[in-house]
């Protein structure tokens, strides 16, 4: 009886989202609420006043790791809608004379993982929407621009796998490469379906596929190992982008970088300049944030390369305005999702600290290897689909795989099932699916088709990621 008063907090967040369709930010602080009123009854497992000190710690580092990349993140978003950054890209997108196939390909794993790694929040939506919708049918656009999303699992600069590496107590370099085993069937899957819909069912079609597929997989885990997750997600896009130009510009079809889509090119130079400083200057180290489990480095983060390019964005185009009333449309954006990430992060550092998970733990621990996999795929993908956060999915059940009592690199494994489920199932959450919907005034019949195809794509990675994490553990690599 007592393990299923434990457990509420997590059954309550997910009725609010499932059954009762609340939003996640209402579900989160719900169920922290529900944590503090079974510590108050003297019901939880621990609850001195040392517990919770370590909870708000931890908590408070772990949320300003997030808020530091979000927060200038949403002000980067909203300054290159303003200034057209995403319609010319797209623009010079449409005139590079690619083939059907090549359009989808460097797309779904060019263009649309390169904006949604660098900023996140559904950015590449804005920019690939528009010009999917110039290039097919309209519900075929739809799909294959959901189906883009779900491909990139590292949006927001590599936070969530930063984030789930410090609850894992992993490095995150490690935690990159092992995600980008694991998700290497999910990239090949979700761009072979958006190939199919289009009706590019040819040899030379999924030739093009996977050759830029390997070359995506390859750079993400070299870039992962060598420099981290922050930019490896940007670097894997790129490279494939820069085979697209590569085929363009041979058939005399490469035109100039757009002027006005300056913002995304400084953004990427400016970050793999501060990581290259820090390389070879490492005056990151010199301020950490420190909690009781956890550690932070502000001047590590990419949320400094953000806050450059924002100033850079405000001072060039001050003549045109384009920062006016920027505070309260970025007050508007970012309340939900700062609020939302807090009190998953709260509710995780509770419920693990406090005790609440040692039954669930302990249950776990109880399953073979090869049931461990296919049961963390299927609570990944779930969290990051329900909370429509990669950060928040990780924050619910990454604590807990990472204090299974496990031999050998089973918790490893599960610890990058964890992180590629969560970011694969949030890609394709209803927030996303939202936003897809706003942008191209969809009706009601169609949002339903669009939903079910999103339930679908959410199924399918759930067990891709549960089939390569079962034969990883099984291999005992």
């Amino acid at each position: 009886m007592l393990t299923l008063v434990h457990m509420s907090p997590i059954f309550l967040t997910f009725t609010m989202l499932m059954v009762l369709r609340r939003p996640p930010v209402q579900a989160a602080l719900a169920a922290v609420v529900l944590v503090a009123i079974i510590w108050a009854l003297g019901l939880g497992v621990t609850s001195d006043m040392t517990v919770l000190s370590d909870v708000a710690k931890d908590t408070g580092v772990l949320f300003a790791s997030t808020a530091a990349v979000i927060a200038p993140g949403l002000a980067f978003v909203v300054l290159v809608e303003r200034s057209g950054a995403n319609k010319a890209l797209a623009d010079w997108v449409q005139n590079l004379g690619w083939s059907r196939a090549q359009q989808v390909v460097f797309i779904t794993l060019g263009l649309a993982p390169l904006l949604e790694a660098m900023t996140g929040f559904g950015v590449s939506l804005i920019a690939t929407v528009p010009l999917l919708l110039a290039l097919f049918a309209r519900e075929t656009a739809m799909r294959v621009a959901l189906s883009g999303m779900v491909i990139m699992p590292w949006g927001t600069l590599g936070l969530a796998t930063v984030v789930g590496a410090a609850l894992a107590g992993l490095p995150a370099t490690e935690l990159g490469q092992a995600s980008a085993i694991v998700s290497a069937p999910v990239f090949l899957m979700a761009s072979g379906i958006a190939l199919w819909l289009v009706g590019e069912r040819g040899l030379g079609s999924w030739l093009q596929l996977i050759v830029s597929w390997v070359l995506f997989v390859s750079v993400l885990y070299a870039v992962s190992g060598a420099i981290g997750p922050e930019i490896a997600g940007v670097a894997a896009a790129l490279c494939v982008l820069v085979l697209g130009l590569a085929v363009a510009f041979l058939r005399g079809r490469l035109n100039a970088w757009p002027k006005a889509a300056w913002p995304y090119l400084t953004l990427l130079v400016t970050i793999v300049a501060l990581k290259v400083i820090l390389f070879f200057i490492p005056v990151g180290q010199t301020f950490t944030l420190t909690g009781t489990d956890v550690s932070w480095q502000p001047l590590s983060s990419p949320g400094v390369a953000l806050l450059l390019v924002i100033v850079m964005i405000a001072m060039i185009g001050r003549a045109s305005g384009i920062a006016d009333g920027l505070m309260g449309t970025w007050r508007a954006r970012s309340v939900k999702p700062l609020l939302t990430i807090f009190f998953f992060l709260m509710l995780s550092q509770a419920l693990l600290k406090g005790g609440f998970l040692a039954s669930f733990q302990a249950a776990l621990g109880q399953l073979s290897d090869a049931a461990l996999a296919p049961v963390s795929a299927g609570l990944a993908g779930l969290s990051g689909y329900l909370t429509g956060s990669n950060v928040g999915g990780n924050a619910i059940f990454m604590p807990t795989i990472a204090t299974l009592p496990l031999e050998g690199n089973t918790t490893f494994w599960l610890s990058a099932i964890q992180n590629s489920g969560a970011g694969h199932g949030a890609m394709g959450a209803l927030s996303i699916l939202a936003l897809i919907a706003g942008l191209t005034d969809v009706g009601k019949a169609e949002e339903e088709r669009l939903v079910r195809y999103g339930a679908l794509l959410a199924v399918l990675n759930a067990i891709l990621i549960a089939a390569v994490g079962s034969l990883l553990i099984y291999l005992g690599v």
